[in-house]
């Protein structure tokens, strides 16, 4: 029938806000090297903007290194630029082969910015799963007025998909206890 297709449809998209989230996350940058962190910075390689991962491996051989490793080493001036004008907050150093990126330390006052940034992030994708309830709910109500399910099983499916959302909300807010923890970690 109709009700499981609109729960199983809520859970797929819920879980899909989750993954976002999750993603998301993980681009705020903490005192550890993560090659995510430069992730959404262009390079203008040869005229064209391209995605630095495009022209080159990124890797984290120590937990506050990171390492480029361009593809073409005739673009290696180019990578150093675009993340020297990013807003990584890091200076790259290069060999003539590899790009050395040391991640610095976080000042307290920096933590707490981005405890701020990660709460922010944390309430659009806490909206997004509601949107998806309130789309839910909605498609519900509306087969309950043209007769098509009766009001107890139009309550009973709003009430399970509270719980998901309940559940995936709850998800969202251990992944960020889990971001702020290792922000706050020194």
């Amino acid at each position: 029938r109709v009700i499981p297709e609109i729960l199983k449809d809520t859970e797929y998209r819920m879980s899909k806000a989750v993954e976002a989230a999750q993603h998301d996350f993980s681009t705020i940058r903490t005192g550890r090297a993560n090659p995510v962190i430069l992730e959404g910075i262009q390079v203008d390689y040869y005229g064209t903007k391209t995605p630095i991962n495009q022209l080159a491996g990124i890797s984290a051989p120590e937990p506050r290194l990171l390492v480029v490793t361009p593809w073409d080493k005739g673009a290696i001036n180019a990578i150093e630029k675009a993340i020297m004008n990013s807003d990584v907050g890091m200076t790259p150093m290069s060999d003539g082969n590899v790009i050395r990126l040391q991640v610095p330390y976080l000042t307290e006052e920096r933590r707490k910015d981005l405890i701020k940034v990660l709460h922010k992030k944390v309430e659009e994708h806490k909206v997004a799963v509601r949107n998806v309830r309130r789309d839910a709910n909605e498609h519900l109500k509306d087969l309950e007025k043209k007769h098509e399910i009766g009001e107890d099983e139009s309550k009973r499916a709003q009430e399970q998909v509270q719980k998901l959302t309940d559940k995936y909300i709850e998800q969202m807010d251990k992944l960020a206890q889990a971001k702020e923890a290792e922000l706050m970690e020194v």
